[in-house]
């Protein structure tokens, strides 16, 4: 068969799950030569590997597509558990998500597809990849933008993966809603149509987090502080700054007697919720939920996939920022070097998570991925 007239060779990552398949079963409809592999990457008690593994291996064979495991455990243990147990040991709040997608799925594997002669790699992730134009508009430029299903948006998960390896990926899920996937996957007859969704961590599934840094990491008793006036007031234990996170009341422990002390009256008493931690003194920091709002952040590495001015863009109120996955885009007013001032304040701002800046298209719901960071 000559070159022009072969059917182009597309991987396909099967989870197990009724994205992925349902990915799949697109491509193959198109008329790609799909081949589907299994990513084993973490194989632990409690964890769904196998049956996850036997799930995507009936999808392969219903379609009458080839079918592989590649085991990448040393590599995922390597690029994103370490990671994962770093960060938190550092006072920070990790983004495995992220990390699995630029290092393992679009890293490591993304590479073996390609050393194989494949043209494309594919995946069930909600999101799409477009070509716009420059902002001199001297050339087009291949960018992530936002799921057509705006709940089910993955981008903000992929911000990390090269721009030049873009023009190597496909989602055929970006253009379609949840409820039309599964409905296509039940039209086609897939077993796993109906299979709910998977939760938790990227390739673990569902997670006790703190569980998981127990293990690694054990306890770290410290004092729980809040401000009152202009002293700083010990009011409580807690057991390892790495079992908290930003922005949330869980297991916060304080001790009511010292806040009825400070004149606090159990009644009025607001909740409390975690606003820093002060890993160099051990310090968990507490406050209202007031104190969880903020308009500025500081990023580390903050880079931009277009060449062009981004002031240009602040200019014309098109810059937007994300901190979390589904979560608001914050209209970005300034940036000087690493800080961003947004127009409307953040809650919950967590060290080591990624803000990801998307530009307005003019179309809501249309927004693309112009660059990122790491929050500080």
């Amino acid at each position: 068969m000559s070159q022009a007239n072969r059917k182009m060779k597309v991987s396909v990552g099967l989870s197990g799950g009724v994205d992925s398949a349902a990915a799949a079963a697109i491509l193959v409809q198109k008329g790609y030569d799909v081949a589907g592999f299994y990513i084993e990457a973490y194989n632990e008690p409690g964890c769904r590997t196998d049956e996850d593994k036997k799930d995507a291996l009936k999808v392969a064979l219903q379609l009458g597509i080839r079918y592989e495991v590649i085991d990448l455990r040393e590599e995922y243990k390597e690029k994103v558990v370490e990671y994962f147990y770093r960060e938190y040991e550092r006072g920070r709040t990790p983004n495995p998500d992220i990390v699995c997608n630029e290092e393992i799925k679009f890293g490591v594997f993304y590479d073996e597809m390609m050393a194989r002669g494949y043209d494309y790699v594919a995946s069930g992730h909600y999101a799409r990849i477009v070509e716009v134009p420059s902002l001199s508009g001297s050339k087009f430029i291949r960018l992530l933008q936002r799921a057509r299903d705006i709940k089910k948006d993955q981008s903000y998960f992929l911000w990390r993966v090269a721009s030049s390896k873009l023009k190597h990926i496909l989602f055929p899920l970006g253009e379609l809603t949840k409820d039309e996937v599964r409905a296509k996957a039940r039209q086609l007859g897939l077993g796993n149509a109906d299979k709910p969704d998977s939760m938790g961590v990227c390739m673990m599934g569902q997670l006790d987090v703190r569980e998981f840094l127990y293990k690694k990491l054990g306890e770290r008793k410290g004092e729980i502080v809040m401000k009152c006036g202009s002293e700083t007031v010990v009011v409580g234990e807690h057991n390892g700054l790495w079992f908290y996170t930003i922005g949330e009341r869980r297991g916060i422990a304080v001790d009511k007697k010292i806040l009825k002390n400070m004149g606090m009256k159990t009644e009025d008493m607001s909740p409390l919720y975690v606003i820093r931690k002060d890993v160099e003194h051990n310090r968990l920091i507490v406050g209202t939920k007031e104190e969880c709002y903020t308009n500025q952040l500081s990023i580390s590495n903050l880079q931009f996939v277009i060449e062009q001015d981004i002031h240009k863009l602040l200019k014309e109120k098109r810059l937007y920022i994300r901190i979390r996955n589904l979560g608001e885009l914050y209209e970005v007013e300034k940036i000087e070097g690493e800080m961003v001032t947004t127009k409307k304040e953040m809650e919950g701002v967590a060290g080591g998570q990624s803000a990801v800046m998307y530009m307005d298209t003019g179309v809501w719901g249309e927004e693309v991925i112009v660059g990122g960071g790491v929050i500080v």
